[in-house]
């Protein structure tokens, strides 16, 4: 069973489907996480597998991923213009530096 941190359940859920709008964000979220931890690294997956992963049309995961980018909690890279992107989940409330003003305690 993958581990996902309270902070994912307790405010991004809240932030991206109540705050944004964006249910299908969270959603893709979700299950690139557990993913990424079964993967033990980076997923490679079309648009269409990641829809069908989550039971969600290829427009919505689409969409999803898009506003995940903006939003910084998602990254992407491709070897080339037309490969399938490979995605790596990003947490930004765990950078203590930021949180600490840069200081460590």
């Amino acid at each position: 069973m993958t581990n996902i941190d309270d902070y994912v359940t307790n405010v991004l859920m809240r932030d991206l489907v109540g705050h944004d709008r964006k249910p299908v964000s969270f959603l893709v979220y979700l299950w690139l996480a557990a993913e990424e931890g079964r993967r033990d690294g980076a997923v490679q997956i079309s648009y269409q597998a990641l829809a069908e992963s989550i039971g969600v049309s290829k427009s919505s995961a689409q969409a999803a991923v898009k506003w995940l980018m903006r939003r910084k909690l998602l990254a992407a890279s491709k070897e080339n213009v037309t490969a399938t992107p490979r995605y790596t989940v990003l947490s930004p409330w765990r950078d203590t530096s930021r949180k600490s003003g840069g200081r460590t305690r």
